[in-house]
């Protein structure tokens, strides 16, 4: 059963990483993401890329606006 493709803009898990991310693109046979915090993009199979919970989406919100809290007073987001 082939793999369901993931809209660009969708939040979801890359499960070999266990890594939150936005669906940025497809090139071939890789689902490009982005971290949720900003920063570069990394591959991962289609077949390793879920979508996020309910609870997974809501610690991305925290997480980005950690983010962007940070980089509006100038401070340096770890």
């Amino acid at each position: 059963m082939p793999e369901e493709q993931q809209p660009e803009g969708t939040l979801v898990v890359d499960t070999e990483r266990d890594r939150l991310g936005y669906v940025m693109g497809h090139l071939g046979r890789v689902v490009q993401l982005r971290p949720v915090t900003g920063g570069r993009e990394w591959g991962v199979d289609p077949a390793r890329v879920r979508r996020a919970t309910d609870e997974e989406r809501q610690q991305a919100m925290r997480e980005r606006t950690r983010a962007l809290n940070s980089a509006s007073s100038g401070g340096v987001f770890s």
